[in-house]
């Protein structure tokens, strides 16, 4: 699974952090699991021709000393289509830029 990992975290960063992503986006039906919608307007060729698929999200994990940000983009709908894919240079970039507001606004040092 290509993912970008932040690990080695106190236990304070790790609530912090699972305090931001509540506050911030989709809560998964598991505890610690979380998704990241993207927005329309990075949507691939494929997520765009697949609407009904949609919402197209990224997971994130977050556990006793590390979170996880998946990179590859699910349906909501469907588990199998060619709409599910590695997440590509932009929506990557749009997970970075996440990751940094939360980092910072979080005040993580790990």
């Amino acid at each position: 699974m290509r993912q970008i990992v932040i690990d080695e975290l106190s236990p304070m960063e790790r609530d912090n952090i699972d305090s931001y992503l509540k506050r911030s986006i989709k809560q998964g039906a598991m505890v610690g699991l979380y998704w990241l919608e993207l927005p329309p307007d990075l949507l691939s060729e494929a997520q765009l021709g697949h609407e009904d698929h949609g919402p197209f999200y990224l997971g994130v994990e977050v556990d006793d000393q590390s979170v996880k940000f998946e990179l590859l983009v699910r349906s909501q709908t469907n588990l199998h289509c060619t709409c599910i894919a590695h997440a590509s240079n932009s929506q990557r970039q749009f997970v970075l830029n996440f990751i940094d507001r939360m980092v910072k606004e979080e005040m993580i040092s790990s």
